[in-house]
């Protein structure tokens, strides 16, 4: 069982929180517990086979240099999605279950390889993959800030290039992601406009080439 964060009730509560933290199994009162970040994002992987909604990525150099686009996403577990950058350049991301499709309408060019190979221990392995997170990643809540409570998920693999991916959660629901690679650099996802467990079109996740495209596989 999950972590669960409960309200101050003096040094005998204290010491049954921290029992609880240790053992997993104590009941307390509905009314005097809420679930923690783990238990969110247990529930948001469990739970919910489909949403859609809308992003905004910051991405932070060692440099201090910033890199802000803009994009929509919707997903089906397990591992389908698509990906959209729509602002400041369009580009799209499409798993169909088996493989990913990386596409650059700048260049008219597609990408295309294994989905096992490209999700691994990586974000999206997190927010489109099955319920097997403790597979791929250590699994941590951390302390609140911004107003969200957080998971710590750290790859367990030694080759990928994500050093911590934190997943925050604002009323149980999903709100951001706070990645940090072997580089020095720092991506913000924050989520908005979520609809979970909609229907989804049968073609959302099958990627046609347009026209005159180039088409590389990896």
């Amino acid at each position: 069982m999950a972590r669960r964060k409960c309200t101050s009730v003096g040094k005998q509560g204290a010491a049954l929180s921290v029992t609880f933290l240790l053992l997993g199994n104590l009941a307390f009162s509905p009314a005097m517990c809420m679930a923690g970040a783990l238990d969110d994002l247990h529930h948001f992987v469990e739970q919910f086979q489909s949403a859609s909604g809308t992003f905004e990525q910051t991405v932070t150099a060692p440099s201090g240099k910033t890199t802000k686009s803009s994009g929509s996403f919707v997903f089906a577990r397990p591992g389908k999605f698509r990906w959209t950058y729509q602002k400041p350049y369009q580009q799209v991301l499409v798993a169909d279950g088996k493989t990913l499709t990386v596409y650059d309408q700048d260049l008219n060019q597609a990408t295309v390889r294994q989905l096992h190979d490209a999700l691994g221990s990586t974000p999206a392995a997190i927010l489109f993959g099955d319920n097997r997170l403790e597979s791929n990643f250590d699994l941590k809540e951390i302390a609140p800030h911004d107003g969200l409570e957080w998971v710590e998920a750290t790859p367990k693999t030694h080759d990928t290039t994500f050093q911590t991916i934190d997943i925050g959660f604002r009323a149980s629901d999903l709100a951001a992601m706070a990645i940090r690679d072997a580089l020095g650099q720092s991506t913000m996802l924050t989520f908005s406009n979520i609809v979970h467990n909609g229907q989804v079109g049968a073609d959302t996740f099958h990627f046609v080439a347009p026209k005159g495209a180039d088409v590389l596989n990896n």
